[in-house]
């Protein structure tokens, strides 16, 4: 009876030493730390903000992962969806964007921009072709083309540069953990590694690590 207890205790704390053994990420390795951290916009929540462009294939492949990933977060964590501009070609889809999210669009209209991007070929080039796309979704032409060239919007690309002169982005998807965390697939080893490196940093900055 001592015997079998001995081996019990020995494979219990076996079991927790193993559970203890959490991936450990490395700074500099899967994960970058910001020289300059840039302030949130969450308040007490940990910001997880992620860089996207609706052009880009390897945002189109993370984004089914992302969401299933963002929709398991608890209340103390969330997204912020940010498009990056990289080029004139991105401009209109990264306001086309701002104009949903001003309108309140941004979940029913999302993953339907990707998709008639990169399965359904579509041209989304100009505002016109933009607005085409968001009347199948409520939106009503004329004021999508208002809002595309409003005030809000512009000052949405503003800062959508400025944080990503911030973050140091240099491509996309990159997710930026409370401000002071940078994520690619190449530092990560994937997508799928991107969203557990995020979880493991999510976790220290709970602990105040």
């Amino acid at each position: 009876m001592k015997k079998w207890l001995l081996a019990a205790v020995a494979a219990c704390f076996a079991v927790t030493a193993w559970a203890q053994e959490a991936p450990r990420y490395e700074e500099g390795v899967q994960y970058e730390r910001i020289a300059r951290p840039v302030p949130t916009t969450t308040g007490d929540k940990i910001e997880v903000v992620e860089m996207f462009g609706y052009l880009c294939p390897h945002c189109n492949s993370f984004e089914p992962l992302l969401e299933s990933w963002t929709a398991k977060q608890p209340a103390d964590v969330q997204l912020v969806t940010i498009p990056v501009v990289f080029g004139r070609s991105w401009e209109p889809l990264a306001r086309a964007f701002y104009v949903a999210e001003l309108l309140g669009k941004v979940d029913e209209t999302h993953k339907p921009m990707f998709d008639a991007i990169h399965k359904e070929r579509r041209n989304m080039r100009s505002a016109d072709d933009l607005a085409d796309f968001y009347a199948d979704y409520g939106v009503e032409p004329d004021n999508f083309r208002k809002q595309y060239e409003s005030f809000a919007v512009n000052m949405k690309l503003k800062q959508g540069d400025a944080k990503a002169r911030g973050y140091e982005i240099t491509g996309v998807p990159t997710l930026i953990v409370n401000g002071k965390y940078r994520i690619t697939a190449g530092s990560a080893g994937g997508h799928e590694q991107m969203l557990k490196v995020a979880d493991y940093l999510i976790e220290q900055e709970r602990q105040g690590n």
